[in-house]
């Protein structure tokens, strides 16, 4: 079971974990053992709630298909234990990032008071570089 929040929790058999071999450099060990984790999530299919559901399918996120599937490669560490679970790591950071609800930001004017200090310090500066220029006699 991987733990989402205390009433949503994912079972092991809706996540399905193959291991492939790593890319990049890493001498004989790369080319022998299968270390990376390929992680593939349906979310139409899991036991998700439809708000979870919903919100997944509407990111803009590269790890998630065309069919609705989400697809994590994990190859940081050496071994297989450590990357699978970063893949799981990432798998739930991603849902729980959807369920943060951000606050609606309401614009604002500046103050009478402030645009008046800012426009004195403005004209206090101007001044001081007009001090800098040629003295004429």
């Amino acid at each position: 079971m991987l733990k989402i929040s205390l009433a949503v929790s994912i079972p092991e058999s809706e996540i399905e974990l193959s291991a492939i071999r790593s890319q990049g450099a890493g001498g004989q060990n790369v080319n022998k053992v299968a270390t990376a984790i390929h992680l593939r999530f349906d979310i139409q299919a899991s036991s998700l709630p439809e708000p979870y559901k919903e919100r997944l399918l509407a990111l803009r996120d590269k790890r998630i298909t065309k069919e609705g599937v989400i697809v994590i490669k994990a190859q940081q560490y050496r071994t297989q234990e450590k990357n699978r679970d970063d893949a799981l790591h990432r798998l739930k950071e991603l849902i729980q990032s959807i369920t943060k609800v951000n606050k609606i930001r309401r614009p604002t004017k500046p103050t009478k008071n402030s645009q008046k200090r800012r426009m004195d310090s403005k004209t206090k500066r101007s001044h001081l570089k007009k001090l800098r220029g040629r003295v004429e006699e």
